[in-house]
């Protein structure tokens, strides 16, 4: 660990910080920042912060600690405290190549970023935008750039600390959901009468072929069973649209099912659709969930389209999954990141995320204009729906080879 005291503080160091206008007493307590390189020594702290419902499950320790011991990455992470009290933990992995660019952990797999916080109430803004900065800085030895992506302005309700920083709008929003006391008083909000009709329909057509079970799993070996048939069903769906599988990488794969094995507060789980009848087992769609309180996020879906496809099957497990969550004391489901009709279907709030690039080196400023300018293009062109139609096509081409068709 390596201790960077940015004011040294007086004697009593377990005082609050205090209010703004006595900034420069020599009584004052400011935030002091350290590194760590290993999660394990933060644990009690850590989780003691995850407590915080404006925290992301996605730099929850257990997502983190999953994340680390299936990936080669070097972890650094920032701790910001108040005296004795911990403020702040920001998990890095860096990445190598030629940038090494520090990510929040897991990055290419979370829905929402917000780092791990307290209860900041009794902090000037002007320090903990100086303690979040200059912490960042000290990640110099170990990148050439930060990057700090799909993190909202305001989450529920309350501004993000990361606001105050100058940021870029990233390409895609996410949507949610509130769940209120009830599946009838939640589907208030939308098209009830239409919504329950499809669900009717759905399983009038699954009747026919024999019924269905609505599966919830969270433990082995039935959850690690349905995440293989996901990566399976997944794999034959990129295949079909030309696109690379983002979840073929073997860490990955290994993260997410040490994300099964990690149940301290039922963190992840799976949920399914499952067939009777002539089809007796077969799995025509998955949802995996991450929950942390009264926040479940949807982290993916897949759907066997095979046998069953116009029972809209993954309509039909969204729908059970809410019902079921609506009794469980959930008030947000999350659908994620991505502008798709059916999230839109469900869902009552857009949230728009932000980019933040801060470089620490002359390589990694140039790595970060670079970057800057690849995020407004995507933006740009996502906004513009003939153009984006068109590359989609150009990159299904490239990915299936000579001679494919649209």
């Amino acid at each position: 660990m390596a201790n960077l005291d940015l004011t040294l503080p007086p004697p009593n160091a377990a005082q609050p910080c205090r209010p703004h206008q006595a900034i420069e007493s020599p009584n004052m307590v400011r935030i002091t920042v350290s590194l760590h390189l290993e999660l394990d020594e933060l644990e009690a702290e850590w989780r003691a912060l995850d407590e915080n419902s404006r925290n992301s499950l996605h730099q929850s320790f257990d997502w983190c600690v999953a994340w680390s011991r299936t990936h080669t990455h070097r972890v650094v992470v920032i701790r910001g405290a108040c005296g004795q009290k911990p403020m702040f933990i920001l998990p890095f992995a860096v990445e190598r190549g030629l940038v090494r660019t520090a990510r929040l952990i897991g990055s290419e797999h979370s829905n929402l970023n917000t780092g791990v916080f307290a209860d900041l109430e009794p902090v000037p803004r002007v320090e903990l935008v100086r303690a979040l900065t200059d912490g960042m800085r000290q990640l110099r030895p170990f990148a050439d750039v930060v990057r700090l992506e799909r993190m909202p302005a305001k989450w529920r309700g309350v501004l993000n600390p990361f606001s105050a920083l100058p940021g870029i709008t990233h390409p895609n929003a996410s949507f949610q959901l509130p769940l209120l006391h009830g599946m009838e008083a939640t589907l208030t909000q939308l098209n009830a009468k239409r919504r329950r009709k499809k669900m009717r329909t759905s399983e009038k057509r699954l009747a026919e072929m024999g019924g269905y079970d609505y599966i919830t799993a969270r433990q082995s070996p039935q959850a690690h069973a349905l995440l293989e048939t996901f990566f399976q069903q997944k794999a034959s769906r990129f295949a079909a649209l030309g696109l690379p599988d983002v979840f073929s990488d073997a860490a990955t794969r290994a993260f997410f099912h040490a994300l099964v094995d990690r149940q301290t507060g039922g963190l992840f789980e799976l949920d399914a659709i499952g067939l009777k009848g002539e089809y007796q087992g077969k799995i025509i769609a998955i949802s995996g969930l991450l929950r942390k309180g009264d926040h479940v996020i949807c982290q993916f879906g897949s759907i066997d389209d095979g046998v069953a496809a116009d029972s809209s099957p993954g309509e039909l497990l969204f729908y059970r999954t809410i019902e079921r969550l609506c009794g469980e004391g959930v008030k947000l489901f999350d659908f994620g990141i991505g502008d798709q009709r059916y999230k839109r279907s469900w869902c009552t709030i857009k949230t728009s995320l932000r980019d933040i690039v801060l470089p620490l080196t002359p390589r990694g400023f140039l790595a970060a204009s670079l970057y800057r300018a690849m995020t407004r293009a995507k933006r740009t062109i996502k906004a513009n729906e003939r153009a984006y139609g068109f590359l989609q096509r150009q990159r299904r081409r490239w990915q299936q080879g000579p001679g494919a068709e649209d």
